[in-house]
């Protein structure tokens, strides 16, 4: 006979466990839909459990479970929150779980408890990939190291051994910058280096292709004038000369841009330091008004950023650059970064230049998807099976352009979901832009961006830009990376033991 308190709660047990097996069924349901249409086009086998699950946790995150998991909280079973890499076998593990608790009749449909396998096997699918994709960690952490090389990695050989005593595993070539011979005296110094320091893995090799990225253009006579809040501008195909009675001048690297606009569309320059509206046509060209500058103005400058947010561009992802460059990164890269990627169809695109150009003898490069824009956080799962399905892929979440995009009060909660995310699709995941940017460039890290650092160990590889300061910039990362791991992983607590309040047990 239960106690009276027991028999108070029985019914609401009962409840709950109908609940999340309704929930269960549910999700097999609706994965299985989702799973269906990805199927075609998934070729690699070793993909197709992480599609399936990617399926599951799309359908279980279009809920709210922000009761359910109040109610499993009192039993001590909330761990849907941290299902990201095992969604079935998480819900399996939750009804069996509440079946005992009832002390339920086990039906024949009934879920067992996952095994150990089964429960970790998204987990040693993420760590495998991150192996094969960025190479084995090098220190006593998970978490890689990735840095951007600068011109001068290629003129000095010392720079590299540098590095790589700090414990790096991988670089970055950005594609935008430089060009087929420096990038060739880079990686010489680099397998030198490798040499040198008596390294036995090569260090993984990223090249991004750098896209159709959207810079000013200026008049080479343009003047030193400075634009505030309220200032006009004028976006132009055909930048010339502006006499002293006419706003300033700006034209873009892909003027065909222009006659997507349209009024009231947001445009912002130089990294989002000068936000404006278009307002409207003059001509063929595009009327702005400055919203947001610095309170002294800000002058604008050419090769700038210009990013549109508002507007979804029609513009072909791989430039004829991109394709020339493909000739030189199948040959050396270990990876290809794919900037401003958006559509599936984009990714179908990279990987039909990849397969013509796949050199023989030479391992398939891996895929990294940039997440840049709007249309790429949305596109974002079909972005990942389109290229993953044939391919190993990695995802960068890329911060600069995103913010812009995005706006920076909505970045931390899409990072937060890209994160989930690709750890439901086994994919790993690169921390990149800005982090540890001061003290790269000046020497001194804020507090802010060293908490940054601490929050990137979540991802598989963490990417540091060039900087005087580069080598203090690795040694700090990889020290905060090592003390992080020990404390968390993932979304998942560690619970290593607390010994800074130990004294108040002793004695």
């Amino acid at each position: 006979m239960l106690h009276e308190t027991q028999q108070a709660i029985a019914p609401a047990l009962y409840e709950l466990l109908s609940t999340v097996r309704a929930l269960r069924d549910d999700i097999l349901v609706e994965s299985e839909e989702v799973y269906h249409s990805w199927h075609s086009r998934i070729e690699r086998s070793a993909f197709v459990p992480s599609a399936q699950n990617l399926a599951a946790y799309l359908a279980l995150r279009r809920r709210d479970l922000r009761s359910l998991q109040a109610s499993l909280m009192r039993w001590g079973l909330s761990s849907l929150g941290r299902s990201e890499s095992r969604v079935l076998a998480t819900l399996d593990a939750v009804v069996a779980s509440l079946g005992c608790i009832c002390a339920a009749t086990r039906t024949e449909d009934g879920p067992d408890y996952p095994d150990e396998q089964r429960m970790f096997a998204g987990a040693n699918t993420i760590a495998q990939a991150a192996a094969a994709i960025f190479g084995r960690s090098t220190r006593e952490r998970e978490t890689r190291i990735m840095v951007t090389l600068p011109t001068e990695a290629g003129e000095e050989p010392l720079f590299l051994r540098t590095l790589l005593q700090q414990g790096i595993e991988c670089v970055r070539i950005n594609c935008a910058h430089d060009d087929p011979d420096v990038w060739s005296a880079m990686l010489t110094n680099l397998r030198d280096a490798e040499q040198a320091v008596g390294r036995t893995e090569p260090v993984r090799v990223l090249m991004d292709l750098g896209g159709p990225k959207v810079r000013t253009v200026r008049h080479r006579k343009a003047g030193k004038e400075r634009v505030g809040i309220g200032d006009p501008l004028l976006l132009v195909h055909r930048v010339k000369r502006q006499n002293a009675r006419e706003p300033a001048r700006v034209g873009c690297t892909l003027p065909e841009i222009l006659t997507q606009l349209q009024p009231g569309a947001h445009v912002w320059i130089d990294d989002g330091i000068i936000g404006a509206r278009v307002m409207e046509k003059v001509g063929d060209d595009w009327l702005l008004e400055v919203m947001q500058a610095p309170p002294d103005g800000k002058r604008i400058r050419a090769d700038k950023g210009l990013n549109f947010p508002d507007t979804p561009l029609n513009i072909e992802a791989l430039t004829k650059k991109d394709r020339d460059d493909l000739a030189f990164i199948v040959q050396h890269a270990d990876m290809v970064g794919y900037s401003f990627v958006q559509t599936a169809s984009d990714v179908m695109l990279l990987e039909e230049e990849l397969t013509r150009r796949q050199q023989l003898g030479r391992p398939t490069p891996a895929m990294v998807l940039k997440i840049e824009t709007k249309q790429a956080v949305r596109h974002l799962p079909e972005l990942i099976v389109e290229a993953a399905g044939h391919r190993p892929t990695a995802v960068m979440i890329a911060r600069g352009d995103l913010a812009v995009e995005i706006g920076y009060n909505r970045m931390a909660e899409m990072q937060e979901e890209m994160l989930w995310l690709c750890e439901a699709a086994h994919v790993p995941v690169i921390w990149a832009t800005q982090v540890l940017e001061n003290l790269a460039k000046e020497g001194v890290p804020s507090r802010a961006e060293v908490t940054d650092a601490a929050m990137a160990e979540r991802a598989e590889c963490v990417m540091l830009n060039k900087g005087p300061f580069i080598t203090k910039a690795v040694q700090l990362l990889d020290d905060v990376l090592t003390r992080m791991l020990a404390h968390q992983q993932k979304k998942t607590a560690q619970l290593r033991a607390l010994h800074s309040w130990q004294s108040l047990f002793e004695g």
